[in-house]
């Protein structure tokens, strides 16, 4: 959410932030409902100090015998009663529309994001690795023969219906394997905290982090109320909601394995095949909170730990940074980390990492105190893939694959899988 008292100070630098997403300029209705809400707020504010004074008469009329005085000045406090109710009920309502017209407000980005309208128009900062050069048509990898004992959509559309997978054998221990591996490398060697959370949370989890109110269709709701949370993003960063935490205590680097759940509303007709989009997945979700002033720094520290994860399985990948048509709602600045795979002859999001400023932390009203003294201030916040695990095990049985079928696995996944190195042609881990 937007701090309404910097849009007060300078409503023509919001407008052409805005523009940059290409958002219309908002400022005029904002601050016509912000001095509606301020004039409400005064007069009920008024309406109140005369009901106390004139419940101070009352009293003294009482007092004198004077009856009636004390019956006037009865009725009056009585109608002055009904009034101040009438105007904070005014004002609570027009403070609510003011709340939820900020909340439908996209982030602002910085100034360094670059503008651009779609993907085509993101700007790629650096690759690592070099796609294999294959003697073989590469397949995609539901198609591989190694994979299809271990992969079965038949059964899960029985189960669930599309976009889900039952994952057996070979394939699922090697997904479980990856989940394990990207834990223990943010644990150990990222310094993260391993976190474990629930994901089913409250509305205001979910208003908290910017999924609601807008963006309710693309999640699961409960028949008693909760959400099914799209990624441990929404539990991690909530942990300091209501909070008010000492500066000391920052930075906070949490970490967490869950599974998902996205009704993948906008993507109709979008990787129907093979499990890159799905309905319920799994992710090792990092969130860091932050003092303002390490922000953009921790964005390049945890860009850093979702391509570490990729560099030590040997997977070419490249990063890029989303242009403003591309961000996410409450993204300032995001760099999207894109593995090769060979099946499909491009690169495809595995991680996507953003430095959210203060936006999340205003809607969560999570704050620090300062070492130094002086008010509270909000928190910045941070979240990012480490990775999704169900396409981190794409891309391994892709750029794994092999011309008779089987799969070579990354030599740093071999402690995790107790030394087998590969599956069989037949889906044997061996």
């Amino acid at each position: 959410m937007h701090d309404i008292r910097a849009l007060r100070e300078n409503p023509a630098a919001f407008d052409a932030a805005l523009s940059r997403r290409g958002g219309a300029g908002v400022s005029d209705a904002v601050l016509k409902l912000d001095e509606a809400r301020r004039g409400a707020i005064h007069a009920a504010e008024t309406a109140q100090a005369e009901q106390n004074a004139a419940s101070k008469l009352v009293g003294k009329a009482k007092a004198s015998g004077d009856e009636a005085e004390f019956e006037r000045l009865r009725a009056l406090v009585g109608d002055k009663k009904a009034e101040v109710a009438a105007m904070q009920a005014r004002a609570k309502e027009l403070d609510e529309e003011l709340t939820t017209l900020l909340m439908g407000i996209p982030n602002l980005p910085y100034d360094d994001t670059p503008e651009g309208t779609d993907e085509s128009d993101n700007v790629e900062i650096r690759r690592w690795g070099e796609p294999r050069t294959l003697d073989f048509a590469p397949r995609e990898h539901y198609e591989i023969p190694a994979v299809l004992p271990g992969m079965d959509f038949e059964t899960a559309a029985k189960l669930s219906g599309a976009r889900f997978v039952v994952l057996s054998g070979a394939v699922a221990r090697v997904h479980r394997a990856l989940a394990q591996f990207m834990l223990d490398t943010h644990v150990e060697d990222n310094g993260l905290t391993e976190t474990w959370t629930p994901v089913l949370v409250r509305d205001e989890m979910m208003l908290g982090t910017g999924q609601l109110p807008k963006f309710g269709e693309d999640s699961y709701r409960t028949t008693n109320g909760w959400w099914l949370v799209p990624t441990a993003e929404v539990t991690l960063t909530n942990i300091v909601n209501g909070l008010t935490v000492e500066q000391s205590s920052l930075p906070r680097r949490y970490v967490a394995h869950t599974q998902c759940f996205r009704s993948e509303a906008g993507s109709a007709g979008r990787d129907t095949a093979g499990m890159l989009r799905q309905h319920q997945f799994e992710k090792v979700e990092m969130v860091s909170i932050t003092h303002p002033d390490n922000s953009r720094e921790e964005l390049d520290r945890m860009t850093g730990c979702a391509e570490g994860i990729l560099e030590r399985l040997g997977l070419p990948y490249r990063t890029v940074v989303l242009c403003t048509g591309d961000m996410g709602f409450g993204a300032r600045r995001t760099h999207d980390i894109e593995v090769w795979l060979p099946g499909q002859n491009m690169y495809r999001e595995i991680s996507s990492v953003s430095v959210c400023g203060d936006f999340q932390a205003r809607r969560m009203n999570a704050r620090f105190k300062p070492t130094a003294g002086g008010k509270p201030d909000f928190l910045h916040t941070l979240n990012g893939s480490g990775l999704a695990v169900g396409r981190c095990l794409i891309a391994v049985l892709e750029n794994g694959q092999q011309a008779d079928g089987s799969v070579e696995l990354p030599q740093a996944l071999h402690p995790w899988l107790r030394g087998r190195t590969c599956i069989t042609a037949q889906g044997a881990l061996v």
